[in-house]
């Protein structure tokens, strides 16, 4: 978790994401071509754990041989190693190794169109391609120490922006755009709305900026965060203020406005300009 962030971050997030919902599709393509630039580098490197607390995301490129498979825009989202599993859990083919990664890690990545990039007699890379560049990279592993079968050793996953409009549309992720049209890493700018067991669907949140500048800001036309969430009220019709600056994010009709504190998101809508205040520091709900 990011800090300062930490109660709130974590409930938008599990409202934002479908669980990997299937869509009908085959988890491993068969006969798939083969990629234009193949990964040829080892299927095992030791790697090290990454200091979340950093949030130095450069740093994910160490921990294991997935990340190195990846062919990311910007820079990798997700990357580590699995965890120890029983007798079982593992599966006898590498197919079914991928299969055990789904149901063992839970991770925030499509579930289908996978093909085997590479192959050696105890480690299969498993990729997810988006216009020939691999997104996702599932490395499995036979019988390893404390996994027996075949699962997860490494995986490693792009920001989900760079993810087809389907699946991210599919999964509940709000991925904004710049002024060009290109769609923005959501470790840049997020939203989504809020989660229903804290009976929040009525308000909106919008998390902005990366490390220790990462701002959460909230619209709550209905009040029901309360006053003691929020650092300053709500307003739903404003006039956007002398020097602030577009962003150049787009999400639908909305665009995002800052001054230079960013101490308010000024939205530009169709029907007018909204000010959403920050929220403060480790608010959540029970």
């Amino acid at each position: 978790m990011r800090r300062g962030f930490v109660a709130l971050t974590a409930l938008v997030a599990v409202a934002a994401v479908g669980c990997g919902t299937e869509t009908g599709g085959d988890l491993v393509v068969e006969g798939a071509s083969p990629p234009p630039s193949p990964y040829s580098g080892p299927l095992h490197i030791p790697g090290r754990d990454w200091d979340e607390e950093k949030d130095d995301r450069s740093e994910l490129i160490d921990t294991g041989a997935a990340a190195r498979a990846l062919e990311c825009d910007g820079e990798i989202y997700a990357a580590g190693g699995g965890e120890p599993w029983s007798e079982g859990d593992g599966g006898e083919t590498p197919e079914e190794g991928l299969k055990a990664y789904f149901e063992i890690e839970q991770p925030d990545s499509p579930r289908e169109g996978y093909r085997v990039e590479r192959q050696e007699s105890d480690r299969v890379l498993f990729s997810y391609d988006v216009e020939g560049r691999t997104k996702v990279a599932v490395i499995v592993a036979k019988d390893q120490k404390n996994r027996p079968g075949w699962g997860p050793e490494t995986s490693a996953s792009c920001d989900p922006a760079e993810f087809p409009a389907s699946y991210t549309d599919s999964q509940g992720y709000e991925v904004w755009t710049d002024r060009n049209g290109k769609r923005v890493p959501i470790t840049v700018i997020s939203s989504n709305a809020g989660p229903s067991h804290c009976d929040w669907q009525q308000a909106h949140f919008l998390e902005l900026g990366e490390g220790k500048d990462r701002r959460l800001y909230a619209r709550d036309p209905d009040g029901v965060l309360g006053d003691d969430m929020l650092e300053a009220p709500y307003r739903g019709d404003v006039t956007v203020p002398a020097g602030a600056e577009d962003t150049g994010y787009r999400l639908r009709d909305w665009q995002l406005w800052l001054t230079d504190d960013k101490e308010t998101a000024y939205v530009r809508t169709s029907d007018g300009v909204e000010a959403w205040p920050q929220v403060k520091k480790g608010m959540g709900c029970a």
